[in-house]
């Protein structure tokens, strides 16, 4: 059963991050790490006693569609009520509309624990958060009036509607139209793919609708945004008469079983009433918000993911026993399969870049909190350029590594890892989607070369591996686990920035040699970036053991390894917790050695991929393919 990871969120939050800085900024002024502590328990308590339980359920029993309407488990019904009881979807919305407040990056930390425990459940709040903050910054006063406090309360929920059967991916290619009526629009047109875009856990359902007005010039400049409700509201906010939409049938899925894919119509009967949200033709610019605030949340469901299955290969592999340990000088019976080296390799290469991954997401989060909060012009305009650089890297890395690492949990459990009842088949299929859904791999790969790296002509990319390098290489480490990270950790980041460098030469030469190998490059960013972050672990990891301040070792727990002796570093920051140990940090040196030892190496091989490679593609003929 999931358990979340609360020592280690608490661990990068509060001394890989520091996010008790938060509170120094107006926005943030009654944040704090013991809140954010208190948060997490909480969440964790959730997860594990209401989410987690009705996971396998939700995959076996799934959503039941029937007459236009979608039947969830009843579990679902209850955990959502007892959801909203609880003020989560309120976390980060703004005090005015009813919301806490809180940083985006403690969110972030929440809805991996979320993810960990329910994938199919957590899609629901998750694009309810999305549409709030869509809202928050573009709706009129009125339409935010009428809309907002329900839809942070969670009463109600939120969708976005992008995708038409005809166009995919290419928005500009969308048909659905809206025609002005008053102080409305009537919408017209059939969405595909939209989660949650039916169902029976809130009073209403708002959609975040992307439209033509009639007469709208073509291509993406001609798009709006529009707030279609399930049921019409009247001035208060009271409901009304069901609007012309309607949900037509849901899709068979590979995984998330119990998470709606709904195939919508508006406007079968003279057309749905919405309305527009902001000004006309600036709609994608709009949907952005949510876009972006979505894709960030779909990396971290590769987070939660990856967690849930580095939990279920520990749990199987430590008590599965079968063979005897390699090297023995006489066998000496059969032992759990942890104690083989190649089982012991895929468990660390699973745990390796669970820790990366979160580590990068939960940074990525705090650069749009002090994008956010900043008083300083400059210094919110720098947070969220790094920011913005950094979700797509998000979204396609960790999804890309949540698959392989699924699958390798798999491998860890044998023949019995394509068995359903070993959890881990279903942890696989609903990790393969995170990759696809809210832009692909390719469409992030494409984002960050076209919209990120083109733009300021890899400005915020080269500051923040300047900084990197420079933190790192001023760091001292005398412990030899942190400094064997930290120099190969500081390899790495060159190889990065020469591959930067290589990346703006092809586009300003050949665009499309650079675009060929856009995503070996998003994923030499990931692995490069995670990789850095935990040499920080390692350092921090190094100080807190040579300061001789952390907690006895737990009874049953490894003493500190040979190479995890103290270092001559800086004075270490808080605890993470009551229960941290030198256990604890003698794991994160452990772990940040094989990240540097065996994860980091792969980055000279995509710097050569990215230098090379190109051409192969791009002067491919298609037909010889």
């Amino acid at each position: 059963m999931y358990q979340a990871p609360l020592q280690d969120l608490r661990f990068v939050l509060e001394q890989l991050l520091e996010v008790e800085r938060l509170g120094a900024l107006p926005r943030y002024r009654t944040f704090s790490t013991d809140i954010a502590a208190a948060v997490l328990e909480e969440a964790g308590r959730f997860a594990q006693t209401v989410l987690a339980p009705i996971n396998r359920l939700g995959d076996q029993t799934g959503a039941r569609f029937a007459d236009g309407a979608v039947e969830m488990p009843a579990p679902f019904r209850e955990a959502y009520r007892r959801f909203v009881e609880g003020g989560w979807p309120q976390m980060t919305a703004e005090e005015a509309h009813g919301g806490q407040g809180a940083p985006i990056v403690l969110a972030v930390a929440t809805e991996e624990i979320w993810s960990g425990a329910n994938l199919a459940f957590t899609l629901c709040p998750l694009l309810g958060r999305g549409a709030a903050e869509a809202l928050e910054r573009n709706a009129s006063t009125t339409l935010a009036a009428r809309v907002l406090p329900r839809l942070v309360s969670g009463r109600w929920t939120g969708t976005m509607n992008l995708t038409e059967p005809q166009a995919g991916s290419d928005l500009a290619a969308i048909r659905t139209r809206a025609t002005p009526e008053g102080d409305h629009y009537r919408i017209r047109g059939q969405k595909i793919f939209i989660t949650y875009g039916e169902h029976d856990l809130a009073e209403n359902i708002v959609h975040l609708v992307l439209a033509r007005i009639d007469g709208a010039p073509p291509g993406v400049h001609g798009i709006s945004l529009f707030a279609v409700p399930k049921w019409l509201i009247g001035d208060g906010g009271e409901l009304g008469e069901r609007n012309d939409l309607q949900c037509v049938s849901i899709e068979h899925k590979l995984g998330i079983h119990a998470s709606p894919t709904c195939v919508m119509t508006y406007g079968e009967h003279g057309g749905a009433i919405g309305y527009l949200i902001g000004q006309p033709h600036r709609g994608l610019e709009y949907m952005f918000v949510m876009m972006n605030s979505a894709r960030l949340s779909v990396g971290v469901q590769g987070v939660g993911l990856s967690e849930l299955a580095l939990q279920q290969a520990l749990d199987w592999s430590r008590s599965r026993v079968q063979g005897h340990p390699v090297g023995a000088a006489a066998p000496t019976g059969t032992t759990a399969i942890i104690e083989h080296p190649d089982v012991r390799r895929m468990l660390l290469t699973i745990k390796a870049n669970v820790e990366a991954m979160r580590a990068l997401a939960l940074y990525t989060a705090l650069q749009l909190d002090l994008a956010r909060g900043q008083e300083d012009a400059a210094l919110r305009a720098a947070a969220l350029a790094r920011g913005e650089l950094l979700i797509p890297i998000v979204k396609g890395w960790c999804t890309e590594q949540a698959t392989e690492l699924a699958s390798l949990s798999v491998q860890i459990h044998g023949g019995m890892g394509f068995i359903e009842e070993t959890g881990v088949a279903q942890t696989l299929r609903d990790a393969r989607i995170t990759s696809i859904y809210e832009g692909t791999t390719g469409i992030q790969a494409n984002d960050l070369l076209g919209r990120k790296l083109h733009r300021d002509q890899g400005a915020a990319m080269t500051e923040l591996l300047t900084q990197w390098l420079r933190e790192l290489e001023a760091a001292g480490a005398g412990n030899p686990a942190a400094a064997t990270v930290r120099d190969a950790t500081i390899e790495a980041l060159a190889a990065l920035r020469e591959a930067t460098d290589a990346m703006l030469q092809q586009l300003a030469a050949s665009p499309s040699r650079a675009y060929a190998v856009s995503v070996p490059y998003l994923q030499l960013c990931g692995l490069v970036l995670g990789g850095a972050l935990m040499a920080r672990a390692a350092l921090i990891a190094a100080a807190r053991l040579s300061s001789g301040s952390v907690g006895a070792t737990p009874a049953g727990d490894a003493e500190p390894a040979a190479g995890a002796t103290p270092a001559a570093n800086p004075e270490p920051a808080a605890s993470p917790g009551p229960a941290a140990s030198a256990a604890f940090y003698c794991s994160k040196l452990q772990t940040a050695r094989f990240y540097a030892q065996v994860l980091l190496p792969q980055s000279l091989a995509l710097l050569r991929v990215i230098q090379w490679g190109g051409a192969s593609v791009a002067e491919a003929d298609p037909q010889l393919i």
